[in-house]
């Protein structure tokens, strides 16, 4: 039996192959680079950013196999259906600059060179002046009280009282019964009156709870907890 060996590396040129690494590899580097300094939260990964220019390159060398090959193509997709992550993504945002680096890496791999830079600095233009601006911004920051009192009485009323003079809304999100029964803890998100103080709302409702736990909890909505 002949068995024969072909080596299609013949469809692109070494030059390609260099050119497209290479050039995925400093986009996505520089799309790396603009998601961590228009970052906010917390949540900042150095693996993540490492990831987007790996998968910028793997995308560019993907595209390089394929190249015009229906039949690839689809065994490509074959392949990487297999592949499973279990990595939950904690941002939307992350989403977009993973869909980013991999239209740069595919142009790169289609040796749409011209259209790989240019998108590059269009799009980090637009998340950097978004980023500059804050555009899309809801300046409202919320506050999440927990006060814990004792079960012999109903203290609602008083802490709305408190609530009343402190803040400028707030609304009872849940009421707890903990420690087996000896506590009811009440959960409000509020927002603070304009001059007021978290220390402030806390010394207040302290002086109903017979000195249990009160908690505030600021800017919940702009930060992962």
């Amino acid at each position: 039996m002949d068995i024969t060996f072909q080596d299609l590396s013949s469809t692109f040129s070494l030059g390609d192959i260099a050119a497209s690494l290479a050039l995925s590899f400093v986009l996505s580097a520089i799309i790396g680079w603009v998601y961590r300094a228009t970052h906010r939260n917390v949540s900042y990964s150095q693996s993540y950013v490492q990831t987007l220019i790996i998968l910028g390159m793997l995308i560019s060398l993907i595209m390089l196999v394929v190249g015009s090959n229906i039949a690839r193509a689809f065994a490509l997709v074959g392949a990487l259906s297999v592949v499973r992550f279990r990595n939950a993504i904690k941002e939307t945002r992350d989403v977009g600059f993973i869909f980013l680096v991999m239209g740069v890496g595919m142009a790169c791999g289609t040796r749409f060179y011209l259209l790989a830079v240019i998108a590059t600095v269009a799009i980090c233009l637009i998340i950097g002046v978004m980023y500059r601006f804050n555009w899309f911004a809801l300046n409202v920051q919320r506050q999440v009280v927990k006060v814990q009192v004792p079960p012999d009485r109903d203290h609602t009323h008083a802490v709305q009282d408190v609530l009343l003079r402190l803040t400028t809304e707030f609304e009872l999100v849940s009421i707890e019964s903990i420690r087996g029964g000896a506590l009811t803890e009440l959960m409000y998100t509020v927002r603070l009156k304009k001059g007021s103080e978290p220390g402030e709302l806390i010394a207040a409702l302290s002086q109903l709870t017979g000195g249990q736990r009160v908690t505030v909890l600021t800017g919940y909505d702009q930060t992962d907890l």
